[in-house]
């Protein structure tokens, strides 16, 4: 994944276990702290002067509101509201820039840094759940390699789906798949819209270098697809929502 941040700075507060013989690391425990001017202890006018105008600029451009939420749009495995809406977004978008239907959206979970918290959808909150210069791609796999795909997506227990419905054991092995509620033939040509850095086989996913086509559309950031998407919403007079519905069941 592409590790250009886009907005904001953060400190990850890393908490290392080791044991006593040998250091072997037994646990990695992280977060992500904020780095604000809570921890100035006197503030710096003169720097503060002379940032004033850049920070201006940037709140200009991501403070406005562009829509609405209508609930906490969380990421979690296997299926979760917010990796279901990207997921989502992605697959329209295929059609709307290449002109042809895509069979399944599929997005990172890894790549979904933040929620979408109830109410007002700024520039900023998009950019925080998305930081990333990643694009759309739509690649074209067999079915044998898409039923592959869907197996390493299991053993993740789960990433960002549309178009699909998987079930999967608590293990992490696929049990069924389906596409547009059809089971999948082996030989047939299936669209899969995704991201540039999955399209290339990263994050456990190599069953997409087996792709028998490939396309990348120009102007199809994920954030803006994402921008987009919550402003058609809102011109609509609807709010951006999403849940759970069933498409990757763990049992």
């Amino acid at each position: 994944m592409k590790k250009r941040l886009c907005y904001g700075m953060y400190v990850v507060a890393l908490a290392l276990t080791a044991c006593s013989s040998g250091y072997s690391l037994v646990s990695v425990e992280g977060e992500r702290v904020p780095v604000t001017k809570a921890y100035d202890v006197e503030q710096d006018m003169k720097a503060w002067r002379m940032l004033q105008p850049y920070q201006e600029g940037v709140d200009s451009i991501m403070k406005p509101v562009i829509g609405h939420a209508a609930r906490k749009l969380e990421v979690y495995r296997p299926e979760s509201p917010l990796s279901n809406l990207l997921a989502d977004v992605l697959r329209t978008a295929a059609e709307v820039k290449t002109g042809m239907p895509a069979d399944v959206g599929v997005m990172n979970m890894g790549g979904i840094r933040s929620l979408l918290n109830e109410g007002e959808v700024t520039v900023a909150s998009v950019y925080e759940i998305t930081p990333f210069e990643n694009h759309l791609v739509v690649v074209t796999l067999k079915g044998k390699d898409l039923q592959e795909l869907f197996r390493q997506m299991a053993g993740v227990h789960g990433e960002g789906l549309s178009g699909a419905r998987l079930v999967i054991s608590e293990s992490g092995n696929l049990l069924s798949a389906k596409v547009g509620g059809k089971d999948i033939d082996p030989e047939k040509d299936y669209q899969v819209a995704t991201i540039d850095y999955l399209a290339e086989g990263n994050d456990h996913l190599s069953a997409f270098k087996e792709a028998v086509g490939k396309l990348e559309p120009e102007n199809a950031v994920l954030r803006d697809l994402f921008i987009d998407y919550v402003k058609k919403m809102e011109a609509l007079g609807k709010c951006v929502d999403a849940k759970v519905e069933g498409r990757i069941v763990e049992q």
